[in-house]
C-alpha cells in the first residue's frame, strides 16, 4: 500500500465508556489508518481530561481502559505507538511557550469555547486553553496529517496558525500538518435519534454485555406505525444502524419490506440485536482477554512513554534555543 504521508496522530480522552458512535467516527479509522503512514502515533490524552475529571481513582482506572479499547479495537503495538500524553512533560512545556504567542481574542474565537460560554457554565483555564496544549501535542512530533471529523477541523487551524505564528516570531521549527478529513464517517444516531453521546445518555456501549445490547436497542425510538403500514427507511433510526451491522442482504430486504409495509419495528429490532451482538462480542471477549494482561499493557505504555520523552526533548531543545531560554 502506497504510504500518504510521513506521520498521524489522534488521542482520546479518558473520560469514560467509548460507544458505537466513538468507533465508526474515529476508533475504526485510527486502524484503518495504522498501516497507511510510516509512523502512526495514538495517544491518551489524560491532561485534556483533567478540565473535567477531578477523582485520582477515575482517571487512572480511565487511563488503563482507554489503552484496552485502543488494543481491542484492534491497534497493533508493531504498527502504531500507544502512549500516554502526561508521560512526556515536554507537550506542557511547549504548551506553556505557545500561551505566549496566543491572545485570548483570539482563543475566544474557539467553537468549544464559546459553547462553554453559551451553556453559561464556570469554563476553567484548562478549558478555555485546550487549544494550545492540543497545538503542542500535535507539533512536538512534527506530525504530518491529523484524523478529524468536520466539526473538528478549527482544532487544526489553530494548530497551523500557531506553528506559523511562531515559524515568522522565532524561526522555521514547526511543520503545518493537514486535517484528515474523514469524509464517510457516519453521524451514529443514538436511541433516542440525536447524535449518539454519553451526555444524552443514548448509547449502545462498544463493549457491552449482550443483555446491555438488547434493552439499548429495544429502547430505540420509533413513531407509532404498525408493522404492515409502509415506513421510510430513511426516517427510521433502527435503519441507520442497520448500515453499520446488517448485511446488504439483509439491508435490501428491510428496506423492501419497509416501503412495501410488512415489517415492524419491533421485528427490525431484533435482527439489528442479532447483528450488533455478532458484532460486538469478538471485541468485548478480546477485551477481556487484554484486561488480563495488567501488567503488560503498563510497562508498554511506560516504555512509549519514555520513547516519546526522549523524541519530544530533542525537539524541544531547538525550540529551547530559538526562544532564548538555553544558555550557551
Amino acid at each position: 500500500m502506497e504510504k500518504k504521508g510521513k506521520i498521524v496522530l489522534s488521542g482520546v480522552k479518558p473520560t469514560g465508556q467509548p460507544h458505537i458512535g466513538n468507533y465508526f467516527g474515529a476508533m475504526k479509522q485510527f486502524v484503518d489508518l495504522q498501516g497507511e503512514y510510516d509512523e502512526s502515533l495514538f495517544f491518551i490524552a489524560d491532561y485534556h481530561a483533567l478540565s473535567t475529571l477531578h477523582n485520582a481513582d477515575e482517571m487512572r482506572n480511565n487511563i488503563f481502559e482507554v489503552a484496552l479499547d485502543y488494543l481491542a479495537i484492534g491497534l497493533d503495538p508493531k504498527k502504531a505507538i500507544i502512549f500516554k500524553q502526561s508521560d512526556i512533560p515536554q507537550h506542557a512545556e511547549l504548551a506553556v511557550i505557545f500561551n505566549s504567542i496566543t491572545t485570548m481574542p483570539y482563543l475566544m474565537r474557539a467553537h468549544a469555547f464559546k459553547d462553554a460560554e453559551a451553556k453559561n457554565k464556570e469554563i476553567s483555564v484548562g478549558t478555555f486553553d485546550y487549544p494550545m496544549l492540543m497545538a503542542a501535542d500535535i507539533l512536538i512530533y512534527d506530525t504530518d496529517a491529523v484524523p478529524v471529523g468536520k466539526d473538528q477541523k478549527q482544532h487544526i487551524e489553530i494548530t497551523r496558525d500557531t506553528a506559523e505564528k511562531f515559524n515568522r516570531t522565532f524561526g522555521e521549527e514547526f511543520k503545518l500538518p493537514e486535517p484528515l478529513i474523514l469524509e464517510n464517517v457516519a453521524v451514529v444516531p443514538g436511541t433516542d435519534g440525536q447524535k449518539m453521546s454519553k451526555s444524552y445518555n443514548n448509547t449502545i456501549p462498544l463493549f457491552a454485555e449482550d443483555e446491555e445490547i438488547q434493552k439499548a436497542v429495544m429502547s430505540i425510538v420509533t413513531d407509532s406505525k404498525s408493522p404492515e403500514e409502509k415506513k421510510n427507511p430513511e426516517e427510521d433510526n433502527i435503519f441507520a444502524l442497520h448500515k453499520l451491522f446488517s448485511s446488504v442482504e439483509q439491508l435490501e430486504d428491510i428496506e423492501k419490506r419497509y416501503k412495501e409495509g410488512g415489517m415492524g419495528y419491533k421485528e427490525s429490532k431484533e435482527i439489528l440485536i442479532e447483528n450488533v451482538k455478532k458484532f460486538i462480542t469478538p471485541l468485548r471477549e478480546r477485551r477481556k482477554e487484554l484486561e488480563k494482561d495488567r501488567g503488560g499493557i503498563i510497562k508498554m505504555l511506560k516504555e512509549n512513554g519514555e520513547k516519546m520523552r526522549e523524541r519530544a526533548e530533542k525537539k524541544m531543545e531547538s525550540v529551547r534555543e530559538k526562544v532564548g531560554v538555553s544558555l550557551k
